[in-house]
């Protein structure tokens, strides 16, 4: 009997949050084509919201005591399903946009929508021409205001932790001089996961840590700052599985 209400409850909410979804972005496309993206991020972030209200899930965000809500930085994240966009949109307080694959601003309306927003498209495997044009979009991003997120897995959790980080996001941020904050989505996994439609009663926390400064730290000690985000990332999020 309880699976069958899993499955009936998590189809009824699919086609709720699908109907939500497409209604409201059409009116934020709609707004977008007259009005800068910075304009709209109230309603942008009302929308993320409400995505997770639709869902039911729980929501509640937790800070830690050096994290710096004024400052302009990288956000680092673990990366877990469909929804992250939702939760992360709905958790930091600033004017942010992430990394995307290129892929996904070919598809319509959405990728129109994406560009429009200030998404910065990346492909796997581009190589050092790839990696340049990206690090200098990032760095036009923060030197306009707009912070950054990124996955620094490169790819979703297959069993709920936060599998090993890629060097890239810790080059740039070092190359720029930005700030970086490691940020934990927990409870997530729980709700849903790769491969999987089912969406399961769960409360999502998500951590926003202390600030991190780079400008400081020397190139040699890159890998160790990676070392150091992954381990601050996985924290909480082995915590709560």
């Amino acid at each position: 009997m309880k699976s069958f209400y899993l499955v009936l409850r998590s189809i009824v909410i699919w086609i709720a949050s699908a109907l939500h979804f497409f209604t409201v972005c059409t009116f934020l496309v709609f707004l977008g084509i007259f009005f800068d993206p910075r304009w709209n991020d109230w309603p942008q972030r009302w929308f993320f919201r409400n995505i997770l209200r639709v869902a039911g899930v729980g929501f509640e965000v937790k800070r830690g005591p050096g994290f710096d809500p004024e400052r302009t930085s990288i956000f680092i994240c673990n990366h877990v399903n469909l929804f992250d966009a939702f939760v992360i949109y709905s958790a930091i307080p600033q004017f942010v946009r992430g990394l995307e694959l290129d892929s996904h601003f070919k598809i319509p309306a959405y990728g129109w929508m994406m560009k429009r927003f200030g998404n910065i498209p990346v492909s796997r495997g581009g190589g050092p021409s790839q990696f340049k044009k990206t690090l200098e979009q990032v760095r036009s991003h923060l030197a306009s205001g707009i912070s950054v997120i990124i996955f620094a897995e490169g790819t979703r959790t297959l069993d709920g932790r936060v599998g090993p980080f890629q060097k890239g996001a810790f080059v740039m941020a070092h190359q720029i001089g930005a700030t970086i904050v490691p940020m934990s989505i927990c409870g997530s996994y729980q709700f849903n996961r790769k491969g999987s439609w089912m969406l399961r009663p769960s409360k999502i926390t998500v951590h926003l840590h202390d600030t991190i400064e780079t400008k400081d730290i020397p190139k040699t000690e890159v890998s160790a700052l990676m070392e150091r985000v992954h381990a601050i990332v996985a924290a909480p999020v082995d915590a709560s599985l």
